[in-house]
C-alpha cells in the first residue's frame, strides 16, 4: 500500500471510529450508549493498529553478497532482485550485489533490484 492510500484508509478508518460512539455520546447518553460507544472505539482503534501492523509486516524482498552473472548472446544477468511490473510490492533491499558483465548484442546486465515489464 503506497503512502497516500495508507494515510486515505488511516483517516477513514477514524471518521468511522469516531462517528457512531459521537452521536450516542451528543445526545445524552445512558449507561448501555456509553458501554457501546467504549466498545465500538476500542474494537475500532485495535483493528486499525492491526492493519498497520499487517500492511508493515509485508513481504521483503532481500539480496546480500550475490555472486558474479554473465549474459552472452542476448541473453540477461542480474544480481541482485527482479520484480516485475513497475514497482512490485513491499520492501526491497540489495548490500553488496555481484558484479554483472553483459557480452555481444543484445544482451544485458544489472545489478541492485530490476523492474521487468
Amino acid at each position: 500500500m503506497s503512502g497516500g492510500q495508507r494515510v486515505a484508509v488511516t483517516v477513514a478508518a477514524v471518521l468511522v471510529i469516531i462517528s457512531t460512539p459521537a452521536f450516542w455520546l451528543l445526545d445524552g447518553p445512558d449507561t448501555g450508549q456509553l458501554v457501546g460507544a467504549s466498545v465500538q472505539a476500542a474494537t475500532g482503534v485495535s483493528t486499525l493498529v492491526w492493519a498497520w501492523i499487517q500492511s508493515a509486516a509485508e513481504a521483503r524482498d532481500s539480496a546480500a553478497r550475490t555472486g558474479r552473472a554473465e549474459a552472452s548472446g542476448g541473453g540477461r544477468a542480474h544480481t541482485g532482485i527482479r520484480r516485475r511490473g513497475a514497482g512490485g510490492s513491499g520492501a526491497a533491499r540489495v548490500q553488496q550485489s555481484g558484479d554483472a558483465v553483459a557480452h555481444g548484442q543484445g544482451s544485458s546486465a544489472g545489478t541492485g533490484i530490476d523492474y521487468t515489464g
